[in-house]
């Protein structure tokens, strides 16, 4: 079908607020950082916060923030019991960041397993040190009290692969099976292809289990003579996620670049086979990721993404023909200040009606340093 081309066109009944700002704070990623939704309706939303001076552009850069080794920075963890209006306190750290195994670490989680992960009360977050390197390496961890207390985090066997990167993906199946979605990170470091591990029957231990994308990239979309650092390159077919339909369709968002500050967007692939074999199903929109994937009640898809063209903001897409086509972009928001914001995690706060939480600077800030304070922000819109 023809995808048929109309303007942007702003969300109706828009609604925003800032969830958490402190102004001597770096405040981002909750796309990557763990969003999960427990047996009682409660959300539960991490994202990173850091020290950051705002005197000097430059003293905020990605590059600089992420080299700092986790000093002067605390995982944030807050709960919302009314699906995303509003959020409670925050907690800070409420579990250690991985480290380096060391020896006679546990292999495996068989000590504190088995777990049932039907049971909406267990989560399974994955992570990794040294994301999107080539000698990035992945680890998982479960909890059985809806995110209250954690196991420590266990480094996943690499079964012959060269690396692993992680965001906190995580999907389980109806037959239990939890399936992780992970990035393998070339020798080179300019190859990412997404990945898939299942957990074992009794959830302890994760192992390979499929390849989402090709090799390589037959298009070639994001090659190009990169100086930059790994962060700031061309990139395909990274920070995999994925949502089972109600026909059993598993569907993936991945985030593509040639550029984050903006050339960057969102495709589909799919599996009908419970994640053994996938293929591409459509891309998204022209501009805009990573990308968060809501199945809604009515049968209707949205995706959330950040907008890192001007006007900067926040953008979502409809589709209902379960993501073979998208139509014309709402813009839930367009008053950022910058490029650095988005990293949205989507829900459906009541039928038809659609909320993110996000990472987010504005240009009417006072404090301004290339975009104001980075800080968390939430909005919701009436998906139509």
């Amino acid at each position: 079908m023809m995808r048929r081309f109309s303007p942007p066109r702003a969300a109706k009944d828009v609604d925003h607020a800032v969830v958490y700002r402190r102004d001597g704070e770096f405040c981002a990623w909750p796309y990557t950082m763990g969003f999960w939704e427990t047996a009682s309706g409660e959300f539960v939303a991490n994202f990173m916060s850091l020290d950051a001076d705002y005197s000097d552009p430059a003293k905020i850069s990605h590059d600089q923030l992420g080299e700092r080794g986790g000093r002067g920075s605390r995982l944030v963890t807050m709960r919302s019991a009314d699906r995303g209006r509003t959020w409670g306190d925050p907690a800070f750290d409420v579990y250690a960041r991985p480290t380096p195994a060391a020896e006679g670490s546990p292999r495996d989680l068989s000590q504190w397993g088995p777990f049932d992960f039907l049971d909406r009360d267990v989560l399974v977050g994955n992570s990794s040190i040294d994301f999107g390197k080539p000698e990035s390496r992945s680890f998982v961890r479960v909890s059985t009290d809806a995110g209250h207390s954690w196991t420590p985090p266990v480094e996943l066997p690499l079964d012959g692969l060269h690396s692993l990167s992680a965001i906190n993906s995580a999907l389980v199946r109806p037959d239990g099976r939890c399936l992780l979605f992970l990035t393998l990170i070339s020798e080179d470091g300019w190859n990412r292809r997404p990945v898939v591990y299942a957990g074992t029957d009794d959830g302890t231990e994760f192992h390979f289990l499929s390849f989402i994308t090709p090799k390589q990239d037959p298009f070639a979309s994001a090659e190009g003579d990169w100086k930059s650092t790994y962060r700031f390159g061309g990139h395909r077919w990274f920070y995999p996620r994925a949502v089972m339909l109600p026909s059993g369709r598993i569907l993936c968002t991945l985030r593509s670049q040639r550029d984050p500050t903006g050339v960057m967007w969102t495709e589909l692939f799919a599996s009908d086979d419970g994640g053994l074999t996938w293929q591409f199903l459509s891309r998204v929109n022209d501009y805009g990721a990573p990308g968060s994937l809501v199945a809604m009640a009515d049968g209707r898809l949205v995706v959330v993404y950040g907008y890192r063209l001007k006007p900067y903001g926040i953008r979502a897409v409809v589709s209902e023909d379960e993501g073979r086509s998208w139509g014309p972009e709402i813009i839930v928001r367009d008053d950022g200040g910058s490029w650095d914001l988005g990293y949205p995690n989507a829900f459906e706060v009541e039928p038809g009606r659609i909320g993110a939480i996000y990472y987010f600077n504005s240009r009417d800030d006072a404090v301004q340093a290339n975009g104001g304070v980075r800080h968390i922000a939430r909005s919701s819109f009436v998906a139509e």
